[in-house]
C-alpha cells in the first residue's frame, strides 16, 4: 500500500487548524464560526488518516452562538496539552470574547468557558514554556510605529492558568514581518533550542495569506524577523492556482525529530471559485540555520507527501454516506447553524422530523458585533454537513405537506445568505416544487463599521408537486449544479441546472465553506407541521 499525506488531510470547511501531539497521539482543532456545536476534534496515529471524534463547545458547556452572516461565531483557536490536561482557547463573537476551556479527554466533556475579561484583541493563544509557566499571547494595535501612532502587532504576558488571569503587564513583541503588512495575527510560540520562535499568520485570509516566523532568544524581546518571509505562501502563484489563500500554520514534532506543519488553504474551482472554504493542509518542515523551511525544495504546498516513517499507519472509518436515523443521536459531523434553544427536531421510527419553526433560513443580515448579550432565537430548523468534496451529491426521501407559508427540502449555503433551496411550498394554493436562490448585495465586512446589506431571493425554477412524498437530489459538480425530484430515486427529473457561483461570488470569501442539509421552517410563523425525512445521503467523489 502506498502511504501518502494527502492534501487536504481534512476536506472540507475546516479552517484555521491547530495541532499538538500527546505521545503517539495527534490531536487537530478548527473553526466552526456559526455551526454549532464548535471547535471539531480529530484524532489521527499517522498524520494522514484523521476521524472526527466529537466537538469542543456544545449546549453541554454553555455555547451561544448566533446564525447570521456564517462568518461570525468562534474562530482561530489554539489547541494545546500541558500536564494531564487539555488547553483551548479561542474567542466567541457571539458571546463575551475571548475564553479558555479544557479537558482531560480531547474527545469531551469539554469545561464550560473561563472568559477572559483581561485579554483584548482576536487571535489569542497560549503557550507552556519548559519550566511549565504559561503565556498568553494575541493580536492587537499595539505597536508604537513612532509617530505617534499605534499598528497592528503582537503582545505577549505571563499568564496564570490556575487562576485565568494575567501574571504581567503585556509586551509588545513583534509587528509585521513585511513594513505595515496587513493583519499580522494567530500567533504560536515555540521553544526550539535557543530559541523562542513566533508564526503568525499576515497578509489576510484570501489570496494574500502567508506563514510568517520570527524568533529571539529572549522569550519578551522583539522579535527578528526571517529574511526569508513569507516562509509560506502562494499568493506569488496568481490568482488560478489550484491552491490558494495558504496561511495560518501551526507545528508538531514527530518522535523522530521531523517537523510538519498543518494549515489552511483552499481548493480552487473553475480557476475562479471557492465554494469547500478553507481547509486543513499539512507538509513537512525541516531546519536550516536555525530556521524552519517548510515543503523543502519545491516550497509551495503538494498535493501529496510520503507519510512519516516513524508513525504507525492506521486507517480511520470513513464518513457515512447514507444515513437512516436508527439511532437517536447524531453523527458528529452534523451541525446546526446557530444554538438551538428548542429541540426542533426528532427521530423516532428511523425518521427525521424538523417541525416548520418560525425562523427563516435566510433572515436578513445583522452587523457583528461582540456584546456579550445572547440572542436565543438565532438559529434555524436545519441539519446540515459541510461539503467536503468537488463533486458532491446529496438526496432525501422528503414526507411533508406545506400549509400556508411553510417551506422544507434541502438547501445548499455559504456565507452572506447566498444559498440556495430545492423546497416543497404552497403558492395560489397550488402545492408545488421550487429552487430558490438568495443572495445579498453588502457594502463591507459584517464586523466593520457601517456594515449594511440587502438580500435578493429570486425562483429559478417551479412545478407542480401535489403528493406528500417526493426525493429531492441536488448534484454539486464544480460550479455545476443539478436539481432533480421524483417519486423514487430511480425515477428522478430534472428541475433545472444552474450556475454554482451564484451562491460563492468572490465577494463572499472563504471564511466558511458550503454546507448542506435537509430544513424546515414556518418562514416567520411557528407552524406544529412536520417535514419527516426517511433517509438522507451524500456521496463524494473528486
Amino acid at each position: 500500500m502506498e502511504k501518502k499525506l494527502k492534501n487536504p488531510i481534512i476536506p472540507g470547511y475546516y479552517p484555521d487548524p491547530t495541532i499538538c501531539r500527546v505521545g503517539d497521539d495527534y490531536y487537530l482543532a478548527c473553526s466552526s464560526f456559526e455551526m454549532s456545536p464548535a471547535i471539531p476534534i480529530f484524532h489521527s496515529k499517522d498524520l494522514a488518516n484523521w476521524e472526527l471524534i466529537g466537538n469542543a463547545m456544545t449546549p453541554e458547556n454553555g455555547f451561544h452562538v448566533e446564525k447570521n452572516t456564517l462568518v461570525g461565531g468562534v474562530m482561530a483557536p489554539t489547541l494545546r496539552y500541558h500536564d494531564g490536561l487539555f488547553y483551548i482557547i479561542n474567542t466567541n463573537f457571539s458571546d463575551k470574547g475571548n475564553y479558555i476551556i479544557t479537558a482531560e479527554d480531547p474527545a469531551g466533556p469539554w469545561s464550560e468557558p473561563h472568559w477572559l475579561t483581561d485579554v483584548p484583541g482576536i487571535d489569542a493563544s497560549i503557550f507552556f514554556d519548559d519550566d511549565g509557566q504559561a503565556y498568553i499571547m494575541g493580536t492587537g494595535d499595539v505597536w508604537d510605529n513612532g509617530a505617534g501612532g499605534k499598528e497592528r502587532g503582537i503582545w505577549l504576558a505571563k499568564y496564570d492558568m490556575e487562576h485565568f488571569k494575567m501574571a504581567g503587564e503585556p509586551v509588545t513583541i513583534f509587528n509585521s514581518a513585511l513594513r505595515v503588512g496587513s493583519s499580522p495575527e494567530a500567533p504560536h510560540l515555540y521553544h526550539i533550542g535557543a530559541y523562542y520562535y513566533l508564526i503568525i499568520a499576515e497578509g489576510g485570509t484570501e489570496h494574500y495569506h502567508a506563514v510568517m516566523v520570527a524568533r529571539s532568544k529572549e522569550i519578551f524581546g522583539f522579535y527578528e524577523a526571517n529574511p526569508a518571509n513569507p516562509v509560506m505562501t502562494h499568493r506569488h502563484m496568481g490568482f488560478t492556482s489550484p491552491i490558494i489563500n495558504v496561511g495560518h500554520a501551526d507545528l508538531v514534532e514527530l518522535p523522530d525529530g521531523s517537523w510538519y506543519a498543518v494549515m489552511l488553504a483552499s481548493r480552487l474551482i473553475d480557476k475562479a471559485y471557492k465554494n469547500l472554504g478553507r481547509e486543513t493542509f499539512i507538509c513537512p518542515v525541516v531546519w536550516e540555520r536555525d530556521w524552519p523551511l517548510f515543503s523543502p525544495e519545491t516550497g509551495k504546498v503538494e498535493w501529496e507527501y510520503d507519510a512519516p516513517e516513524c508513525l504507525p499507519w492506521m486507517e480511520k472509518p470513513k464518513k457515512k454516506s447514507v444515513y437512516e436515523f436508527d439511532a437517536e443521536e447524531l453523527e458528529p459531523e452534523w451541525v446546526f447553524l446557530g444554538t438551538p434553544y428548542e429541540k426542533f427536531y426528532s427521530i423516532r421510527d428511523s425518521r427525521l422530523s424538523i417541525r416548520c419553526i418560525r425562523q427563516k433560513l435566510a433572515e436578513e443580515l445583522e452587523p457583528m458585533a461582540m456584546t456579550g448579550e445572547k440572542k436565543k432565537d438565532r438559529y434555524v430548523g436545519m441539519l446540515a454537513q459541510r461539503q467536503c468534496a468537488l463533486h458532491t451529491t446529496v438526496s432525501c426521501q422528503m414526507s411533508f405537506l406545506p400549509e400556508g407559508q411553510e417551506s422544507a427540502g434541502l438547501a445548499v449555503v455559504q456565507a452572506m445568505n447566498h444559498q440556495m433551496h430545492l423546497e416543497r411550498a404552497k403558492t395560489d394554493d397550488r402545492q408545488i416544487l421550487r429552487l430558490v436562490l438568495y443572495t445579498s448585495d453588502f457594502n463591507c465586512p459584517p464586523y466593520f463599521p457601517g456594515f449594511e446589506s440587502t438580500t435578493h431571493r429570486e425562483v429559478l425554477a417551479e412545478v407542480e408537486w401535489n403528493e406528500k412524498d417526493i426525493v429531492l437530489e441536488i448534484e454539486m459538480d464544480g460550479e455545476m449544479f443539478t436539481f432533480r425530484y421524483g417519486a423514487s430515486k430511480e425515477a428522478l427529473h430534472v428541475l433545472c441546472t444552474a450556475d454554482g457561483g451564484m451562491i460563492n461570488p468572490e465577494k463572499v470569501g472563504c471564511m466558511t465553506g458550503t454546507v448542506m442539509g435537509m430544513y424546515a421552517s414556518g418562514n416567520g410563523t411557528d407552524s406544529d407541521n412536520h417535514a419527516e425525512f426517511d433517509w438522507f445521503t451524500c456521496v463524494e467523489s473528486e
